[in-house]
């Protein structure tokens, strides 16, 4: 994804958003969220994943993911030194600057495959080795066991079942999930190995009649194996790790955005957000730094019925690594509620903006997108997503009874669980980003980068850029609650579809730390 119009051609640190505007909502309650556990701080931006918790300032991320799942409020404020933000001037988001905003498009995904399949190739090799061991004459009893070097084709039969989704995706050049069967051969080496094991026991078979008498001998002998029964239990935890598919499934089924009608007055918990990258000179003079993306408000555990919260993309706010916070961060609920800019027409702020207009001041996103974001999708979007506050309205009255209500977020939820609804305001071409536009898009797929992080929900839509960041909803305990937000798309071809990030105890963690912050 790059910040950058990509139709322009003009950034290198962008990050390409997705604004798709999220929650749906009439009366919306808080979710109280625990902070995620304990020990482990780590300093902040422009680090690579593989620093160590325990290293210098500024490393980034800490080398395991399960400690930062861990970490307490203290050590999300250690490391998130720049969650302050200065709010826009007032009156500085003119309609000018708003139609001149260029949508963010959501990360696309990667054009190569994962290099994951390089180790089929391997395990063939393996196969022919043990035919080798047939040699021995204890074998002709084995002509069945030939039939074994076949299961190592076998494997590769249920590799094609369970990987339908590779049958599906070969006709879908260069989206992340052709891949995902590569995992499968990794299930082929185990048939392969066990089928050596066989042969091997003949050969004790015959040395055991001449030696019976020494087989007491032998019998104190095999408690030692004992041991090596306990060194086996190590080598599980790694497994579950790695799913076998590579936490892909083939990739969700098109589903064509609808607008909503107008007035948005029982969905004003989605809006839409305007940010100003990182630039100076010429480009930001000419109104290039402006982008605009969706997103939702969201309760705020530490302030029931008062929230000041709006779950967005991280992409929408941050470059990324090595990069900075977006500047002038401003969310519109319920934006173009009664149709005044619909068509091309001209409108007073009062019209376009009923419910006002929102400066951010302080902003987290996750210790992920910080370190590794970059222009597409990659593991750093598995954790693509950010939290703002606002500034109270007048008189103190914060956003969420200005709106009506907030959307609670639920974190880890069961994927088998969900039928999302995505709401965003697209802007890219067909659509014009003046209407809230909804995916009814069911239950969600996986789509992952990297097997060792939770993978991403993806749902097929037809929204393009400007959605970024706009919240998908799921039904939890009769009420939608925030489930994730859009973070990669897929716009040409077909599948069209997007995909956001699972909101795990990292997630949980950064909502939690600005909850209390506020």
């Amino acid at each position: 994804m790059s910040f950058s119009d990509r139709s322009s051609g003009r950034r290198r640190t962008a990050h390409a958003a997705r604004t798709a505007l999220g929650a749906s909502a009439l009366a919306l309650t808080l979710l109280t969220t625990a902070a995620c556990g304990p020990d482990n701080s780590s300093a902040d931006t422009a680090a690579t994943a593989g620093a160590g918790a325990g290293a210098a300032p500024n490393i980034g991320l800490p080398a395991n993911l399960e400690d930062l799942k861990k970490w307490k409020f203290d050590d999300w404020e250690k490391w998130a030194k720049d969650y302050a933000l200065p709010a826009a001037a007032k009156g500085f988001w003119t309609l000018d600057k708003l139609l001149k905003a260029k949508p963010n498009e959501p990360l696309p995904p990667p054009a190569a495959p994962p290099a994951a399949p390089p180790a089929a190739p391997a395990q063939p090799t393996q196969a022919p080795a043990q035919p080798s061991q047939p040699g021995q004459p204890s074998q002709p009893a084995k002509p069945s066991q030939p039939g074994q070097p076949t299961p190592p084709g076998a494997p590769t039969a249920p590799a094609t079942t369970p990987g339908k989704p590779p049958a599906g995706q070969p006709t879908q050049p260069g989206h992340p999930t052709s891949p995902p069967a590569a995992p499968k051969p990794s299930n082929t080496q185990q048939p392969a190995s066990q089928a050596p094991a066989p042969p091997a026991q003949p050969t004790q078979a015959p040395a055991q009649p001449p030696a019976q008498p020494a087989q007491p001998t032998q019998a104190p002998a095999q408690p030692a194996q004992p041991s090596q029964a306990p060194a086996q239990p190590a080598q599980p935890p790694a497994q579950p790790a790695q799913p076998a598919d590579n936490g892909n499934d083939p990739l969700p089924k098109t589903v064509n955005a609808q607008p909503l009608p107008h007035p948005y007055t029982k969905l004003a918990v989605h809006g839409k957000l305007f940010a100003d990258a990182p630039g100076s000179g010429a480009e930001a003079a000419a109104g290039l730094s402006h982008y605009q993306c969706s997103a939702t408000v969201v309760a705020d555990p530490a302030h029931p019925g008062k929230s000041n919260l709006v779950w967005t993309a991280g992409h929408c706010i941050h470059q990324g690594k090595g990069g900075k916070y977006f500047s002038n961060i401003s969310f519109i609920p319920a934006f173009n509620s009664n149709g005044a800019l619909s068509g091309g027409k001209q409108a007073e702020e009062a019209q376009y903006a009923p419910l006002g207009i929102w400066n951010a001041t302080q902003a987290v996103t996750s210790p992920q997108w910080k370190a590794e974001g970059g222009d597409g999708g990659s593991p750093a979007t598995q954790y693509d997503f950010a939290i703002i506050r606002v500034q109270p309205g007048e008189g103190g009255k914060s956003l969420e009874e200005t709106v009506g209500g907030a959307v609670p977020v639920w974190f880890n939820a069961p994927r088998e669980q969900l039928s999302i609804t995505e709401y965003g305001y697209p802007a890219a071409p067909p659509f014009d980003g003046m209407e809230l536009n909804r995916c009814e898009s069911g239950k969600p797929t996986r789509l992952s980068y990297d097997p060792t992080r939770p993978p991403m929900h993806a749902i097929g839509c037809t929204m393009t850029g400007g959605s970024s960041g706009g919240g998908w909803l799921a039904v939890k305990d009769g009420r939608p609650a925030l489930v994730s937000n859009v973070s990669v798309g897929q716009h040409t071809g077909d599948p069209k579809f997007q995909a956001g990030p699972y909101l795990d105890d990292v997630a949980a963690g950064a909502y939690d730390f600005i909850s209390k912050k506020g």
